[in-house]
């Protein structure tokens, strides 16, 4: 090849990478961004909204979104948009909690049964097993049955709920980790079994962890909007997306945006988790 064919050859590899990193940053860079606005809302909603979401005004419910009212009034009057931005700390502190729940429980079980031996290995793997049997929505309902109703409740259902996952998760990359050729070339040296967990089997298996949150943090809320739609998660008023999805279908017909709002930002919420989530799995591959 000559130098002239390499420049060209480099100019269009350099191309390719540009192209890509373009198309992948256009999706992670809005999905940032659209969180990072949740988060401040979270922190400061006052900044966003300085309305009450729970100040009723009947004189001018069920009106739609206009220029004064964004995403328009409810059955009360209270702002649409002012409860979407006061719910959203509720809803990401629900979800970050229930996936910190579910993701610390599932690292337990699943360092015990990669590391314990077989027969550890045997009983949680079994346990995880009769877990399984139940989808993990309906374990939650009964949960939230057993416990009873609330923001709490649902918050250490789902994430009971979804520590089963994580578990067999950790679990397998653990064991893929214990069969490479940097522990076995450890364990040769003469290292300990417990240094050798500590220093490189735990280190290279828990990476990933990062993104198997990010991702949780979006399947959470979807799980504890829907527990609310049931009646069975944050009580009203609370301007909770999934409690205000639920009070919105009984208009739907006359006033479609007070359940198409807080469901749209619950469908956002969970997707932009997801491609940032994917996002810091594919890096954390690619290490």
């Amino acid at each position: 090849m000559t130098e002239l064919e390499a420049q060209a050859a480099s100019a269009v590899i350099r191309r390719g990478r540009a192209s890509g990193f373009r198309r992948i940053g256009v999706a992670e860079g809005l999905s940032a961004a659209f969180l990072a606005f949740l988060l401040l809302a979270a922190l400061a909603p006052d900044l966003i909204s300085p309305l009450d979401p729970l100040g009723i005004d009947p004189a001018n419910a069920f009106e739609p979104p206009s220029f004064g009212q964004v995403l328009g009034t409810d059955e009360s009057g209270r702002s649409i948009f002012s409860r979407v931005v006061h719910g959203a700390g509720t809803s990401l502190l629900i979800g970050v909690a229930a996936s910190t729940i579910g993701l610390g429980l599932g690292t337990i079980l699943g360092v015990l049964a990669g590391s314990g031996g077989r027969i550890v290995d045997f009983g949680v793997s079994r346990f995880l097993e009769v877990l399984f049997a139940l989808p993990g929505l309906l374990l939650a309902l009964f949960l939230i049955v057993i416990v009873g109703p609330g923001a709490l409740t649902t918050t250490l259902a789902v994430g009971l709920s979804t520590a089963p996952g994580y578990a067999r998760i950790i679990r397998s990359q653990l064991i893929t980790v214990r069969g490479s050729a940097y522990v076995e070339a450890a364990t040769v040296l003469g290292l300990g079994r417990m240094r050798i967990l500590a220093r490189h089997v735990l280190p290279n298996t828990l990476a990933p962890l990062f993104a198997l949150g990010t991702l949780g943090v979006g399947q959470a809320i979807v799980w504890a909007s829907a527990l609310s739609y049931l009646g069975l998660g944050a009580v009203p008023p609370s301007p909770e997306w999934g409690a205000m999805l639920a009070a919105g279908r009984t208009y739907l017909s006359t006033a479609w945006w007070m359940s198409v709002f807080p469901g749209l930002f619950i469908v956002l919420t969970a997707i932009c988790a997801t491609v940032l989530g994917r996002a810091a799995g594919n890096r954390t591959r690619r290490r």
